[in-house]
């Protein structure tokens, strides 16, 4: 039943999944390849996550809203997702009270994920947010360049560079 709703899609480095201004119909799941998202503030891209193999991507706040997305979600490697629309999915949650349940983890992964970003940004420095990045997403450093990375962060190519630099000592 699930598989018959879910269509695998291929996308080429660059892509965009979504861009700002649409909205969001569709809750995938990343099988193969890398993704970001990010904002555009005055000419400039701010990175606020990325997607990698086994991950739930959606817009949330587009997808829930119905609302324009005011993020961009773009393929950082040829990527392989499958992606089930919202209508079907809340057909799926009303036979199977146990996709429901698993959409729900997710969701909840995502707020505490969310929320323990905030609360770094808040209360760490630059130095601890990259160790931290370091010992929890070290496969981020193969895969994703270092302008996204330093945006991610929070900090300038320049800063990263320096603590890397120290880091490496």
């Amino acid at each position: 039943m699930l598989t018959e709703r879910l269509a695998p899609i291929t996308f080429s480095k660059n892509d965009f999944l979504l861009k700002k201004g649409r909205v969001c119909q569709h809750f995938y799941f990343l099988e193969k390849g890398a993704l970001r998202g990010f904002y555009e503030l005055d000419g400039k891209e701010i990175t606020h996550w990325f997607g990698f193999e086994n991950n739930f991507i959606t817009s949330f706040h587009s997808y829930i809203t119905g609302q324009p997305s005011i993020e961009n979600i773009q393929f950082l490697e040829d990527s392989t997702v499958w992606a089930i629309s919202k209508k079907e999915l809340t057909e799926l949650f009303d036979a199977f009270h146990e996709i429901e349940r698993l959409v729900r983890i997710i969701y909840e992964q995502y707020y505490m994920q969310l929320e323990e970003r905030y609360v770094n940004a808040q209360f760490k420095t630059a130095a601890e947010l990259y160790a931290d990045l370091i010992h929890r997403a070290p496969h981020i450093l193969q895969r994703v360049p270092l302008g996204q990375i330093s945006s991610y962060l929070g900090i300038t190519q320049e800063t990263l560079s320096r603590i890397r630099k120290q880091h490496a000592q």
